[in-house]
Order: structure tokens, then sequence, then C-alpha cells
């Protein structure tokens, strides 16, 4: 079989499919049971002037003054983003993993790591419009602490796209690429930890549990998230679309503004300024991750066994 014809297979096939839709299951599951601290966090992010609290507080806080559903404000777009990108992600990488890894014992970190930086940047340019529109309509009707900040009017998510498209230009659909790019090194660098802890647990044909794998994920994901919080931060500011810059467009520009973001976050607020809500996402993120692991693999395991496909998960 020439290599071309074994990439269309590798693209094409069910077990690729199957891998995708159980990850963005799981991601679906995960987000919504731990919801309300994503919530926390990105407004910790982007109204500077609401005072670092532990993250109960500031849900407890948002809830008096906004309404308890208010901590679910936005679910429907960020749940549709994520549902995407992660069915992007997982087909991308498990795709990436039957063309570049033939034999499991071909697996290496630096093969993880590889894969894991292309398929986030798949992912990236792909998804961004939907991750912009949902920070918009998640953070619509908050009440900010920086006056600075007006509140916007969408209807959902389609009158969302529309009204950004006439208003600010098509290219407002892609503000925070350039360090969504660089934050391809979160997911690549949890999946790089992920696998090869999972290869170490489940040695010698050892079956990994459940609650391995929710450890595991867990322990991943909060290496690559405290890796990478400063850039995330920026990444919510710009997707928000109120940050006011003297900087031109293209990718100098962009740099410029993210360079910019860094230094005036460090500026009013120190170093610790980067890292605010790093709390509530760490929580939200990690505990996230572990569940959807947890969720994927259960999935995975189960469809490949009804479907007669006995193969351990190549994930």
């Amino acid at each position: 079989m020439s290599v071309n014809g074994g990439a269309a297979e590798a693209l094409l096939s069910y077990e690729t499919l199957v891998h995708a839709v159980a990850g963005a299951m799981g991601s679906v599951t995960a987000m919504t049971v731990f919801f309300p601290l994503d919530t926390a966090r990105i407004r910790l992010q982007v109204d500077e002037n609401r005072k670092s609290k532990s993250t109960p507080v500031i849900l407890a806080e948002i809830a008096k003054e906004e309404g308890i559903m208010s901590l679910y404000r936005g679910w429907f777009p960020v749940i549709s983003s994520l549902c995407c990108s992660n069915f992007v992600y997982f087909y991308t990488f498990n795709f990436l993993k039957r063309v570049m890894v033939k034999d499991k014992r071909q697996s290496r970190p630096g093969k993880d790591l590889v894969m894991g930086f292309i398929s986030g940047a798949v992912n990236v340019l792909l998804t961004t419009p939907m991750w912009v529109v949902n920070t918009r309509l998640k953070l619509q009707g908050a009440k900010f602490r920086n006056e600075e900040l007006h509140q916007t009017h969408y209807k959902g998510i389609f009158d969302a796209f529309s009204q950004i498209i006439a208003n600010e230009g098509v290219g407002t659909l892609w503000n925070g690429t350039l360090p969504s790019l660089v934050l391809v090194f979160n997911p690549a660098v949890q999946f790089m930890f992920y696998e090869a802890m999972k290869r170490k647990a489940g040695r010698g044909g050892r079956k990994v549990s459940s609650v391995e794998i929710f450890l595991i994920g867990a322990v991943a994901k909060a290496i690559a998230t405290s890796a990478t919080y400063p850039l995330q931060t920026v990444q919510a500011i710009l997707r928000f679309g109120q940050y006011k810059s003297q900087e031109k467009g293209g990718l100098m520009g962009s740099l410029r503004n993210v360079l910019d973001l860094l230094k005036d976050r460090i500026k009013r607020n120190g170093l610790r300024g980067l890292y605010k809500g790093l709390e509530a996402k760490l929580l939200q993120t990690v505990l996230t991750a572990a569940l959807m692991f947890v969720v994927y693999e259960k999935i995975a395991a189960v469809t490949f066994k009804m479907m007669g496909l006995n193969k351990k998960l190549k994930h």
C-alpha cells in the first residue's frame, strides 16, 4: 500500500472517527459538570478590577449579583465550540498516530509532542471564530468592576457572528489566534504526559483503571495549564474584543499586542497579575480534563467492543 493510500485510509478510518466522537463527548460531559469554574476563571481574567478571591467566594458573588443561572451563562456556545474543537483535535491526533506510529513500540514522547502540536494548530485555525463568539456570549450581561468594559447585545450565536463581521470585520473572528497557536503547547504537553504515563501504567498488558486514568489526566493537564496560563489570560482578553490596541494588524502587530498585554498586566498587578484566576482555571481544567479522559476511554472502549474491534486504544 502506498504512503498516500495509507494516509487516506487513516483519514477516513472508522477507528479515527470513534476516537474523535468519544473525545468530543467526553469533553462535553466534563465541561458541563465543571462549567461554573470556567465562569469564575474567565471573569477574573477579563475583569482585572475584580479582586482575586477564592473560587467559591467568586462563584457565590456572581450568583448573588447576577442569579444562579449566570454561572451557566454561555453554556451552549461553549459546549458547541468545545465539541467541535475536541472532535477536530482527537480526529487529527489519531489520524497522525495511525500514519506516524505503525507499531506501539515506536510510541515516544517526542512523537506525541509533535502530533499534539500539529493537531493543536489545525484545531486553532478551524475553530477560533467559535471561541471568539462564545467568549463574548459568556461575558454578556456580566457586572464588571472595570468601568472601561462595556456590555454587548447579542441574541445568540448566529447574531453574534453577524454583528462581529458587520461592525468589526471578519478578521476579528480570529482575534487571539497568535496566543492560541502558541498555546497548542498546552494540549501537546498534556497529551505527551498523558500518553507517557498511560503507557507506563499499562506495561505488561496491565489494564489501566478508571481511577488511574482520572489521576493521569489530572496531572498531565495541571502541568500543561500552569506552564501556559499567562498566555491564556491574554487570549481571553483579545477574544473579548475590548482591548484598545495602537498596533496595526498582521503577525507583528499581533505579537506586539500579546507582549503589550503581558507588560501592562505586570505593570498594573505585578507578576501575580499574569496568574490571576489560576486557582479557578486549575480546578476547572484539571478536573474537566481528568473526567474527559475517563469518559473518552470508556466510550471508545465500549464502541470498539460493540463493533467487534477487540483492540487496545491507540489514543
